[in-house]
C-alpha cells in the first residue's frame, strides 16, 4: 500500500509533467499581471480618488492590487480544479485509471488539490513580487501573502472539485465563468464593502474569495489585526466542508 505522500506527489508529478509540453498556458498566468498594474496603476488609478481604508486615505492602485493578487491565487485554482478535473474525469478517465492502482479517492483529490495549490502560489508568488517592484505593497507584512495565497488557491479547489462533481457537460461551465466573474467582481476587490446594503455584504462574506482579498489587503498595507483571524477561520472551514463534500461525490461517481 503506497503513502498518501507518495500518492499525493505521483498526482502533482503527472500534471507538471504534461505541463512541460503546454508551458506556453502556464506563462499566461505570469503575463496577466503586466496588463493588470497597467491598466490600474497607469490608467484607472489617475481617474479615481483615494480610498480611505481604516480612515486612511491610499492611493486606488494600492487598493487594489492586493485583491488582484488574491484573485489571480483564484484564477489558477479554479481553471485546474473545474476545466481541467472534469476533462481528466469524464473524458479522459484518469482517476479510473489511478484506482487500479493502490491509490484512493482521498489521494486523488488532495493530490489534485495540491496541484491547485502549486499553481495558485506560483502565479501569485509572481504577481507578488511585480507589485512589490512597483512600490504597491508598502509593508514588510506583505511577505505573508504567499501562505496565503496557497490558503486562497486551497479552498478555492476543494469548492471547484466538489462543484464540477455536479457538472454533466461542457456547456454547464457557462455557470462556472458567471460564478468566478461575479466572485472576482463583487469580492471587494475594486471598491470597498461598504458599499454595498447591508444585506449584500452578509452574502459577501459567506464567498471564500472575499476573506482572501480582505486580508491580502490588510498584509499588504500592514494593518493586520487579531480580527482578522476570522478570514482565515472562514477559509479553512471551507476548504474543509468542500474537501470532504469532494471525496464523497468522487466516491459516489467512481465507485459506483
Amino acid at each position: 500500500m503506497i503513502t498518501n505522500t507518495i500518492a499525493v506527489k505521483a498526482v502533482v508529478e503527472r500534471n507538471i509533467i504534461f505541463f512541460k509540453r503546454d508551458w506556453v498556458i502556464l506563462l499566461a498566468g505570469f503575463v496577466e499581471p503586466i496588463f493588470w498594474l497597467i491598466a490600474i496603476g497607469f490608467g484607472l488609478s489617475t481617474f479615481v480618488d483615494d480610498v480611505v481604508v481604516d480612515g486612511v486615505p491610499i492611493e486606488y492602485t494600492q487598493f487594489v492590487v492586493p485583491g488582484l493578487i488574491a484573485t489571480s491565487a483564484l484564477n489558477a485554482a479554479a481553471f485546474d480544479s473545474t476545466f481541467n478535473f472534469f476533462f481528466k474525469l469524464s473524458h479522459l478517465k484518469i482517476y479510473d485509471a489511478m484506482l487500479t492502482t493502490p491509490m484512493t479517492i482521498g489521494n486523488i483529490v488532495l493530490g489534485e488539490v495540491a496541484w491547485s495549490v502549486l499553481r495558485a502560489t506560483v502565479y501569485s508568488g509572481g504577481f507578488l513580487a511585480l507589485a512589490a517592484a512597483f512600490g504597491y505593497i508598502p509593508s514588510w507584512w506583505g511577505v505573508l501573502i504567499l501562505p496565503l495565497s496557497a490558503l486562497i488557491g486551497f479552498t478555492i479547489s476543494a469548492v471547484g472539485i466538489f462543484s464540477t462533481t455536479f457538472v454533466r457537460n461542457w456547456h454547464d461551465f457557462d455557470y462556472f465563468g458567471l460564478a468566478i466573474q461575479l466572485l472576482f467582481i463583487g469580492s471587494a476587490t475594486f471598491y470597498p464593502i461598504t458599499v454595498y446594503p447591508t444585506w449584500v455584504q452578509w452574502l459577501v462574506n459567506l464567498t471564500p474569495l472575499y476573506h482572501g482579498v480582505a486580508l491580502c489587503r490588510e498584509l499588504a498595507l500592514g494593518t493586520i489585526e487579531l480580527s482578522d483571524l476570522w478570514h482565515v477561520a472562514a477559509m479553512l472551514i471551507t476548504m474543509g466542508i468542500f474537501g470532504l463534500w469532494a471525496k464523497a461525490r468522487l466516491q459516489s461517481k467512481l465507485l459506483r
